[in-house]
């Protein structure tokens, strides 16, 4: 293989007994994906992220203490881009209950988890040799809102802004975004400020945005998102626009999922479970306010997350219940996708993440 081949990787709902990470060659052309590698004895490794050099790979999981209480866990892999396989490095317990999301710190010196089912999320070191170190620093969110899914605090995402210094939480159980201040020398989240939106919205991922002084969060409840100013050297959000994610007159039952931006900051895409879409919305190039401009089908039921490649040429969405990741060529112009033809058969895909070596 090239030195300088891309690659995509895939976590999923999977047993343990089965594979459920995947490693594929990107064609940066095409779009298309081919599997290289695939890894089993992971129980739910749902959602990954890569280092920043791409040979290494940290996915969440499930497992269980002495006690034989479900909890959280992390498992690191190496990556060999030439032979194209996973290798396996360690497996460390990160929070006392099951982790839905994880991500590193600019620095890839940290990972940051969170915890649906337990509304806290945790800071993890990463070792020299590239495992995972076991957890440095815990914090748990308390109270409720009014939508049934929050009776309790709900923790379901750890985003890092662009200079490093703060992570935003999204938590659904509690419609609040918290700012956490990075202290990495002493391994360590410091709680800084939070933001409450309005009740029932059930905030889940956040982006920044690549320039402007913006962040954007998804919210599952009710099919939003929000547009919020960012303060990076207060480190402080502040609510400015909410809009659907749904077409005028859509009256099923939907959860929105994931939310990212295409590289050049133009267009921002949030995904749909229900009307199994991906909302367009292009960006105000002043203010970062947001316009619609298409609800594109997902040709795949539920699109739990998605990824957009770093160049911009296309979307790659992975449907968990179309047991699909189907690729989306994105037109720069108009923020449009199409679908390419191409989409990799793997089985309760949610997780799309790319790298290149």
């Amino acid at each position: 293989m090239a030195a300088t081949q891309s690659f995509a990787f895939i976590g999923s709902y999977a047993d343990a007994d089965g594979p459920g990470l995947y490693a594929c060659a990107y064609d940066t052309e095409t779009g298309a994906l081919t599997l290289l590698d695939q890894a089993a004895g992971l129980q739910n490794p749902t959602f990954l992220v890569p280092a920043d050099s791409a040979r290494t790979l940290y996915t969440i999981m499930e497992s269980k203490d002495a006690d034989g209480h479900r909890v959280g866990a992390a498992a690191a892999f190496r990556f060999d881009p030439e032979a194209g396989r996973l290798e396996r490095l360690n497996e460390e317990i990160t929070l006392p209950a099951t982790t839905c999301h994880i991500t590193l710190d600019r620095t890839s010196r940290f990972a940051m988890t969170a915890s649906y089912h337990g509304g806290m999320i945790g800071l993890s070191p990463i070792l020299p040799d590239g495992r995972i170190g076991p957890v440095a620093d815990i914090h748990r969110h308390h109270g409720s809102s009014v939508h049934p899914a929050q009776t309790q605090a709900r923790a379901h995402s750890v985003i890092v802004d662009r200079n490093n210094r703060y992570a935003v939480v999204s938590d659904l159980g509690l419609d609040k975004l918290f700012v956490y201040k990075l202290d990495l020398a002493n391994g360590k989240l410091a709680p800084h400020s939070e933001t409450s939106i309005a009740p029932g919205s059930g905030p889940r991922h956040f982006v920044f945005h690549p320039e402007l002084p913006t962040g954007y969060g998804i919210n599952e409840l009710n099919s939003t998102i929000t547009v919020y100013g960012y303060d990076a050297e207060a480190g402080t959000l502040t609510a400015m626009q909410t809009i659907s994610t749904l077409p005028d007159g859509y009256e099923g039952e939907n959860g929105t999922a994931d939310i990212h931006l295409s590289p050049d900051g133009k267009f921002l895409y949030g995904s749909n479970r229900g009307h199994d879409s991906l909302a367009v919305c292009r960006v105000d190039p002043a203010s970062g306010r947001l316009e619609p401009v298409e609800y594109a089908p997902t040709l795949g039921g539920h699109p739990r997350n998605f990824g957009i490649s770093p160049d911009g040429r296309f979307a790659l969405v992975a449907n968990r219940d179309g047991n699909n990741v189907v690729t989306f060529a994105r037109d720069a112009e108009t923020g449009k996708l199409r679908p390419t033809g191409s989409e990799l058969q793997v089985s309760k895909p949610v997780c799309v993440r790319f790298a290149a070596l």
